[in-house]
């Protein structure tokens, strides 16, 4: 009953105008940033860094946390009406979502998204809420422990960011290397900084990040010049009873699988939604509809999309670490406002933590209100041009890098990391991996050395803990659970290419 009497305070906290036209402001952002394709959250929460300097630190949260969850009802219109995922994790979407929209049903399957939505969102927040007694746990940790947390949450999104592990490696390292540019946080010292006075402070994590995924984003997407049908027409808005009783199982189905995934550091939104996908396709009576338009191959996924995107964010608020790149460009917000997201936000700032859970769920009601009325204003958006919207975008990440600090260093510096991100994606080297590591380089770096310090540089301090020992354990199976996986997928590959070869 504690927790949920904290949560009453939070909501009471929520309910100014200020802290709901900001929950609105970003709502409507991450709906934009849903149907721009390929624009995902991660570059729009690193944009708005900037922004959040003049807002205070809970506005300012309240307002990033809706654009994450905002993007996921977003991503959902393309899908439908163009057959163009908005996000990666709406790819499953379209495939009975667009067929739909081509037997005039187009409303029918984004009301229905938006209701799955809202439900996965909804569970989503309650898991929140029970684990949050996972901070008290978290309390007893010392540097030793903190480390290896920090070594197992690494460890898994290494394992589960992109094809290769090599590649994700050199993605951890590279971030890692940027974060340890300027004073060294234990000795005091100057470090890779190479006599420049800009870098004493170390490389700008704001501007680091609206390069590595705003810029790189834009030169992608100007680099595959892409052109967009035009959307079809939304029909009845409305779903039927029958769509609504069918959609019922696999909205109860899609919330629970999504917000398990979401606590898997690194999972991916698009593994999510084929996974519930699939499971909608074994449980249906009506296997053949999938592929041609059944409901329920978008209430499922559309559910656990969205129910993933707030479980994402639990091991963040209650251990501090961050599970993949927006909830790590999120990690630098509360940073950069003053606040440490962990165990010692619900201890020394309970207020803050249980303010901004509950204006997610303030948001999700506004995501609802405004999703299902104001489909037709976002197929209007739709026929803006591509090229004039980024352009504005461009224009903004420059301003926010040029008011970090009045320094045009950060403008290089954005400019800089936005080649680097767009070659990074030439190679297929994962982005993620990178921007954990800049984020928790610092924490891992000096939770290592105070801990190598108290055992007099005795590495088995490591060992002597029964929780820091479990954790690097857990690290390394999950190393070596990518590696097999890994090594099965190419085997299968392999094996069906031969069948297919022996075939033909």
């Amino acid at each position: 009953m504690e927790l949920f009497g904290q949560l009453l305070n939070g909501f009471v906290a929520v309910l100014t105008w200020e802290n709901l036209l900001l929950a609105l402001v970003g709502c409507v952002l991450g709906m934009l940033v849903g149907i721009l394709p390929g624009f995902g959250p991660a570059a729009a929460v690193a944009i708005l860094l900037p922004v959040t300097f003049a807002l205070g630190p809970v506005p300012a949260l309240i307002m990033l946390a809706a654009i994450l969850y905002g993007a996921s009802y977003g991503g959902t219109i393309t899908a439908v009406l163009l057959n163009v995922p908005g996000e990666s994790s709406s790819v499953a979407t379209t495939i009975d979502g667009f067929q739909m929209a081509l037997k005039g049903r187009a409303g029918a399957a984004l009301t229905v998204a938006a209701l799955g939505s809202f439900v996965g969102c909804i569970v989503g927040l309650l898991g929140f809420v029970v684990a949050t007694p996972l901070s008290r746990f978290a309390l007893a940790f010392g540097p030793a422990e903190f480390f290896a947390l920090t070594v197992l949450g690494l460890s898994l999104v290494i394992g589960l960011a992109g094809k290769s592990l090599v590649k994700a490696f050199i993605s951890a390292v590279f971030g890692l290397s940027i974060g340890m540019v300027g004073i060294d946080p234990i000795a005091g010292v100057p470090r890779f900084t190479f006599g420049q006075a800009p870098l004493l402070d170390g490389i700008n994590f704001i501007a680091v990040v609206m390069g590595l995924f705003g810029v790189s984003e834009l030169l992608a997407t100007v680099d595959h010049s892409t052109r967009f049908g035009r959307a079809l027409p939304v029909g009845r808005i409305w779903p039927t009873r029958t769509d609504l009783r069918r959609s019922v199982g696999p909205i109860l189905r899609g919330a629970p699988l999504g917000f398990l995934f979401g606590l898997l550091p690194g999972s991916p939104g698009a593994a999510t939604s084929f996974a519930s996908y699939t499971l909608e396709k074994a449980f249906s009576k009506r296997k053949s509809e999938f592929g041609k338009g059944a409901i329920e191959g978008v209430a499922g996924p559309e559910t656990a999309n969205n129910s993933l995107a707030i479980a994402g964010m639990i091991p963040l608020f209650t251990l501090g670490v961050p599970t993949s790149a927006t909830t790590a460009i999120l990690m630098g917000a509360f940073i950069v406002n003053g606040l440490i997201p962990g165990p010692l936000l619900f201890q020394n700032s309970p207020d803050v933590a249980w303010t901004i859970i509950a204006s997610m769920f303030i948001g999700n009601v506004i995501l609802l209100i405004l999703n299902i009325p104001l489909i037709r204003v976002w197929v209007s958006f739709l026929k803006t041009p591509f090229p004039v919207l980024y352009a504005v975008v461009f224009g903004f990440m420059i301003l926010g890098a040029y008011t970090l600090d009045g320094s045009v260093f950060n403008i290089g510096v954005l400019l800089i990391f936005g080649v680097i991100g767009y070659l990074m994606r030439k190679v297929d080297i994962p982005l993620a991996p990178m921007a954990l590591t800049i984020v928790l380089g610092e924490l891992m770096e000096s939770n290592l050395r105070r801990a190598l310090a108290i055992s007099s540089g005795d590495p088995t301090i490591f060992l002597r803990s029964g929780i820091s020992l479990t954790l690097l354990v857990l690290a390394a199976l999950a190393i070596v659970g990518a590696l097999i996986s890994r090594a099965l997928s190419s085997r299968a590959a392999k094996k069906k290419q031969l069948e297919d070869a022996l075939q033909h």
